[in-house]
């Protein structure tokens, strides 16, 4: 009986102590400065110097929307967690709530402002036709009669749209800026159309392109600005701050790291 008595007494005080444990480890995590609430970040990383992956160095996310979505995240106490898919499933994602907000060089069209809000355009770039530097195309009239890649779902596929109405081309679509190179190289397209900052990105690691920035007077167009789902509250927050960052000075600052200079 004794014996007994002794190993529920062991017992007893084997589970005080391993509860006094749980709960001094609860205490403990719990303890210090709070973690911060993650935000998932829709993208499409094969856009440099927006989004891209440098495979030579690793296999994480880096750019210049990588690094202005940190920046203001943390301003506000997030934390930013990239979620990687193509181009054309991005304002989808965000409708069926996959994603906070998107960042992928987008331009907020009237077509897209049906689906998702903005914030207000963080950066400006023109439109470039891109094909092999030994090619005839040389202006817009040059394209008559041959095959014309786009990504899908991008401003550029708008474009090439407007120049089919005046000019004979072939629109073939693509869901990657990769694959658009690849299929000039190739010689399956005559040329593609492509973000003048983008495609300066890829002549560099292409010596055998080049291409020259389609003239429209509307620079807006291409203009990039951050996606977040309808009636989000995030959109207002955002949107301060990034104002905020384009006054002081800072988004400046990741455009020279990104582009080489201001623009």
């Amino acid at each position: 009986m004794k014996k007994a008595l002794s190993v529920l007494l062991v017992s007893i005080l084997l589970m005080g102590v391993l509860a006094a444990c749980g709960t001094s480890s609860e205490k403990t995590s719990g303890s210090g400065e709070e973690k911060k609430k993650v935000l998932t970040m829709g993208t499409s990383a094969d856009y440099p110097p927006f989004e891209y992956v440098d495979t030579a160095k690793s296999d994480e996310i880096i750019g210049f929307d990588v690094d202005l979505a940190n920046l203001i995240a943390n301003e506000l106490g997030y934390e930013v967690k990239i979620t990687d898919m193509d181009f054309n499933g991005l304002i989808g994602a965000i409708q069926a709530n996959r994603v906070d907000f998107v960042m992928a060089g987008m331009t907020p069209t009237d077509e897209r402002k049906k689906s998702v809000d903005f914030t207000d355009v963080y950066y400006t770039a023109k439109h470039m036709i891109v094909s092999s530097k030994d090619s005839d195309i040389k202006s817009i009239e040059d394209l008559e009669g041959k095959k014309v890649g786009v990504q899908l779902s991008s401003i550029q596929e708008e474009e090439a749209e407007k120049i089919a109405e005046t000019v004979g081309i072939k629109i073939e679509k693509r869901t990657k800026i990769p694959e658009l190179v690849q299929e000039i190289k190739a010689g399956r397209i005559a040329a593609a159309i492509i973000e003048d900052t983008v495609a300066e990105g890829y002549f560099k690691n292409n010596p055998d392109l080049a291409g020259f920035t389609i003239e429209d007077g509307n620079e807006e167009e291409a203009g990039s600005a951050i996606a977040f789902p309808k009636g989000s509250e995030l959109t207002e927050e955002f949107n301060r701050v990034l104002k905020e960052k384009m006054e002081n000075g800072e988004v400046d600052k990741l455009i020279v790291k990104w582009f080489g200079g201001e623009k």
